[in-house]
């Protein structure tokens, strides 16, 4: 397989899937015991130094996590969020969005705006930050840009991590404050870019969803980068 050119290797790059599990586990399992949502939202922090592919491959800069416009700036090509209460149907469309782009018909400006339509409106919970750090900085997205690059994404299963249904199950009411799950998405993402370039990469990431009752589901965080 070609080697990539260029990626948004954040996007569940970084971490293995033990890992990931065993990360949102330990601040579910804290979350679950204190029974509070905020306990497991309040180490919000930007993610760490995220990797992008490329042939000199460096940190990505810090401005990719930055606030990035409002919902309202619009959002391209990107996914609108769905009107889902089936929170595992929702995190699989939410790693589909995080694992898809198109430099060719949007901004960065627009992929942040689109993505941010998916964080939940609940903003003591709301991890935009995690999210946010996925993009990668203006310079590299314009870099994107000028190979014409898209990726397109496949997801191939959802689950709770395991130890988040133990400890839902030792103490089932305290999710009621935020309503707040833990989902494991694996995949994978094709990407293409100019001169038939493209290249096919697996992925998993863990993500905080949030589905109140009688509501449609709304995303909270990257759960590798909370922690209680």
């Amino acid at each position: 397989m070609p080697k990539l050119p260029l990626s948004l290797s954040g996007y569940g790059l970084g971490w293995s899937t033990r890992q990931r599990v065993t990360a949102i586990a330990i601040g579910l399992a804290v979350l679950l015991a204190l029974a509070t949502a905020v306990a497991l939202l309040s180490g919000r922090t930007t993610a760490g130094d995220n990797q992008a592919a490329a042939p000199s491959s460096g940190p990505r800069s810090s401005t990719a996590a930055s606030a990035g416009p409002s919902a309202s700036a619009g959002a391209g090509s990107v996914a609108k969020p769905p009107h889902l209460a089936d929170l595992v149907a929702f995190a699989k469309a939410a790693a589909a969005l995080l694992w898809s782009y198109d430099t060719r018909t949007t901004s960065r400006d627009e992929q942040l705006a689109g993505m941010r339509a998916w964080l939940t409106s609940e903003t003591k919970y709301a991890d935009w930050s995690s999210i946010a750090a996925q993009v990668p900085d203006p310079v590299l997205w314009s870099r994107m840009a000028d190979q014409n690059q898209y990726a397109t994404a496949t997801v191939t299963e959802a689950h709770y991590p395991s130890a988040f249904k133990e400890a839902l199950a030792d103490d089932p009411s305290a999710i009621t404050q935020a309503y707040i799950y833990a989902v494991t998405v694996t995949g994978k993402q094709q990407i293409t870019w100019k001169k038939g370039g493209a290249g096919a990469e697996d992925r998993s990431i863990t993500l905080a969803v949030q589905c109140r009752p009688n509501a449609d589901c709304s995303l909270v965080a990257i759960a590798p980068s909370v922690v209680p």
